[in-house]
């Protein structure tokens, strides 16, 4: 089971409730310092807990849209007050420039989609809206990709756990592979799209080694 903050996830979750679960998905969609937390995992596994009487599933898709939409939405008006300083920032243990370079790089590179399609990236997730407030996107746009993006991420994971946990007998033992199963099925559908075109697959391959770069 993952572990955040030293408890697994299922004990967390448990712990916490409805608003810590508010403040977890707040925090990763729009804060600096979210970009460690384990959202999708989290997500799911809270749609687990619902299926076995811990949540109400209905109060618990609303807690966590709401808690996405509003964190994609800090971080924009975050990025539309500090605009380009941000990219100034030294490096500390909450805030590294790799991480905005490289989601900045992600927006070059897919556009408006990164909103919805960064749900599923962790680290791209935090810092996507912060760059979309810097100037990239005009904020009416944002919120309907924030919209989209909330529903597919904080509605769809809850609902597809609370789904899985009725039909198959402890599967809170398979939470890690599912996810990592939900995120390959989630970009694959967007990312042949790109590929088929030689202009987008010239673009990942400059992203791709701008990524490296950074990683170095």
């Amino acid at each position: 089971m993952e572990t955040i903050f030293g408890f697994d996830l299922i004990t967390l979750i448990k712990t916490v409730g409805y608003l810590g679960l508010l403040g977890i998905v707040f925090a990763e969609s729009g804060f600096l310092f979210g970009f460690f937390l384990p959202g999708d995992s989290l997500l799911f596994t809270a749609g687990v807990l619902a299926s076995q009487g811990y949540f109400n599933i209905a109060v618990l898709v609303i807690v966590c849209f709401v808690g996405a939409v509003l964190g994609d939405s800090f971080g924009y008006y975050f990025g539309k007050k500090t605009g380009p300083k941000l990219f100034a920032k030294e490096d500390s243990f909450i805030f590294k420039k790799s991480h905005l370079e490289k989601a900045k790089i992600f927006y070059e590179t897919f556009g408006g989609k990164t909103i919805v399609l960064a749900r599923f990236m962790p680290v791209i997730r935090t810092f996507a809206p912060i760059l979309a407030g810097i100037g990239i996107m005009r904020y009416s746009l944002f919120l309907f990709y924030n919209i989209i993006g909330g529903v597919i991420w904080a509605v769809g994971l809850p609902l597809l756990g609370y789904f899985l946990g009725n039909i198959i007998p402890n599967v809170d033992n398979y939470i890690i592979p599912i996810v990592v199963l939900i995120i390959i099925v989630s970009i694959t559908p967007p990312a042949v799209h790109i590929l088929r075109s030689e202009e987008h697959r010239k673009e990942i391959k400059k992203y791709l080694n701008k990524f490296f770069k950074y990683d170095k």
